[in-house]
């Protein structure tokens, strides 16, 4: 009897597993452990709550594994209608915190941030668009799936909530991109952000007098781009978190002061420490070695996520698969950008390791997608 039930066991728990990865899930739980060691130095009466986010992201990640991509795909014009139908219900009754009005409360205890929904329902929704077109894409094509991307969008920056609607836009991007758009549209929109740059970083003391508009920038966010360039102009204000978090990145040196010996960390002189800016943290007391082996977790990840991508059985789930994979790169990118200086602040989490529920759970469903991504490649 003990040994029928303990092939019983056995056999669920090998039913429970085999829609994961095992690559995908073994940098995933390295990723998790790291987190858990940061999030205890630099706020460790927060690391219940996080081990709770933990858990459900793997919930949803295991969910969105078992699932098909064929019928994930289905789904995705319902998740996009939701979605935006949320964003507009967040213009009009949301919840105003901290100068931002991105939630909605929904009953006593429950408060969601729709625009969280928006990174996972826009590149299913174009993957979707794109899949059913995928013989005949044309401009026209193109044009209809920048007119589904720049509605969530709006409504995102509208909040406001740059930092989000950068990684939308980019997940929208990134689809398009992988379906075809032509290089002789990219380059041209290269070459004008480039110049416009060089622009900013040459002329950039007479561009950020307070008397000069910015086309389709607000004033504060004309005020980042301008602290990036000269974090001293308001060191005590806008330019505190740029110049705390290169004085901790640096101090770190090449192994670092030792866990939970930060100066910068445990003094409180770095803001945000166990969110935007827990990469300082992490290199303040970790150095360059433990800068390098969450690099080196990061670059894994990115390449399974590019393996399952060339290996993917359908145009749409090769789309699906290079877009999230590309995602999780924009991710970390933005925030290690931001915090050493090269980018301005723009409230981007560091991907699996910054404390926080909604960024964890999204990042671990894109992680589920492309684990059912390779399960449907293996059921062919």
């Amino acid at each position: 009897m003990n040994h029928r039930r303990r092939f019983h066991v056995t056999q669920l728990f090998s039913a429970l597993i085999r829609p994961l990865d095992p690559y995908l899930l073994l940098i995933l739980v390295a990723l998790l452990v790291y987190a858990t060691i940061i999030i205890e130095s630099a706020a460790p009466e927060l690391l219940a709550k996080q081990f709770m986010n933990i858990l459900l992201s793997l919930l949803g990640m295991w969910v969105v594994a078992i699932i098909p991509t064929r019928r994930l795909l289905s789904l995705s014009p319902l998740f996009y209608i939701v979605g935006v139908a949320l964003l507009i219900a967040v213009n009009l009754f949301g919840t105003v915190s901290k100068g931002a009005q991105r939630w909605l409360d929904i009953g006593t205890f429950l408060r969601i941030q729709p625009s969280e929904i928006m990174k996972i329902a826009v590149p299913l929704t174009l993957t979707w668009f794109f899949q059913k077109r995928e013989h005949a894409i044309s401009w026209l094509e193109f044009l209809g799936a920048a007119l589904l991307l720049v509605g969530p969008i709006y409504l995102i920056a509208k909040q406001p909530d740059l930092g989000t609607a950068i990684l939308v836009c980019s997940s929208g991007l990134f689809v398009i991109f992988f379906a075809g758009l032509s290089w002789k549209l990219v380059v041209p929109v290269v070459l004008a952000g480039a110049v416009a740059i060089f622009a900013i970083g040459v002329f950039g003391d007479q561009l950020c007098q307070p008397d000069v508009k910015w086309l389709g920038l607000k004033s504060y966010q004309k005020e980042r781009v301008c602290t990036l360039l000269d974090p001293e102009r308001d060191k005590l204000g806008k330019g505190f978190h740029t110049i705390q978090s290169t004085i901790a990145i640096g101090s770190g040196g090449f192994v670092g002061k030792g866990w939970k010996q930060g100066t910068q960390t445990h003094l409180a002189f770095l803001p945000e420490r166990h969110t935007d800016f827990v990469f300082a943290v992490l290199s303040e007391e970790f150095g360059l070695v433990g800068v390098l082996v969450l690099l080196g977790l990061y670059m894994a990840l990115l390449a399974r996520g590019f393996m399952i991508a060339v290996n993917a059985p359908t145009f749409g789930a090769k789309l699906l698969a290079s877009s999230t994979t590309m995602v999780f790169f924009t991710y970390l990118f933005v925030n290690i950008g931001m915090v050493s200086g090269i980018l301005p602040v723009v409230g981007v989490p560091l991907p699996f390791i910054s404390y926080g529920g909604t960024a964890i759970v999204t990042l671990c469903l894109g992680v589920g997608i492309l684990m059912g991504i390779r399960r449907d490649k293996q059921e062919r």
